[in-house]
């Protein structure tokens, strides 16, 4: 018993304090992204997602000597065009925040082809097992309304760095991202709730569980 509730403990420990690098960084973000006076400060602000992914990706590496190698490479590269980036370090942001949510709606909407399992229906295979008539509909409609999601944000994105004032495009990309985002969740859960048996629902938890898991798992292909 005293062990399993460590174990909670550390597992929430650890979401308040994902939960809030993630305000910490989208704050610290909109501050830089909205800056009247380019910086340095501000050039490292929009690299430094991208340079600790690459960190970590590297370092998970089985060739991890020649990855963190490469990624010292790289790293120098980027502080020879310290001037470059100070000068267009918003495009870091957009490329950051665009290309994620981009990656998102390919990512989820080529599971919608023929032949192809759709992404929340592997998540609730994951949760569920074999997956009910209602279950597979459903999953298949949330699975389209995610990635119209991602496509919308990645165009409104997109519009907004071109059309509007910077401190507007940081507000909505970096202030609006994650209340978007679980606006998102509570809706899709919303409709989970009424539209669906009891039997085949499933809590957030649940769902952030399945990704987990799907994400360490290749494609799933239907017959």
């Amino acid at each position: 018993m005293k062990v399993e509730l460590t174990t909670r403990l550390r597992q929430a420990s650890r979401w308040v304090a994902l939960i809030t690098l993630g305000i910490g960084y989208s704050a610290l973000s909109h501050l830089a992204a909205s800056s009247a006076t380019p910086n340095l400060f501000n050039a490292l602000v929009a690299v430094m997602p991208l340079v600790g992914l690459a960190f970590a990706m590297a370092w998970r590496s089985p060739q991890r000597v020649a990855m963190l190698a490469l990624w010292l490479a790289t790293c120098a590269v980027l502080f020879s065009m310290s001037g470059w980036l100070v000068a267009h370090y918003n495009w870091l942001f957009l490329l950051q925040h665009a290309g994620m949510y981009a990656l998102l709606c390919g990512a989820f909407g080529r599971t919608l082809q023929r032949g192809q399992t759709p992404m929340i229906s592997r998540f609730a295979s994951i949760v569920h097992g074999s997956l009910s008539p209602a279950l597979i509909r459903y999953t298949r409609s949330a699975t389209w309304a995610w990635t119209v999601y991602f496509g919308s944000i990645t165009g409104l994105s997109l519009l907004l760095f071109w059309l509007a004032p910077i401190y507007i495009w940081s507000a909505f990309a970096n202030l609006l991202g994650i209340p978007l985002l679980v606006l998102m969740f509570v809706g899709e859960y919303a409709v989970r709730w009424f539209v669906l048996p009891p039997a085949d629902r499933a809590g957030p938890l649940d769902a952030i569980r399945a990704y987990r898991q799907a994400s360490s798992k290749k494609p799933a292909r239907q017959p």
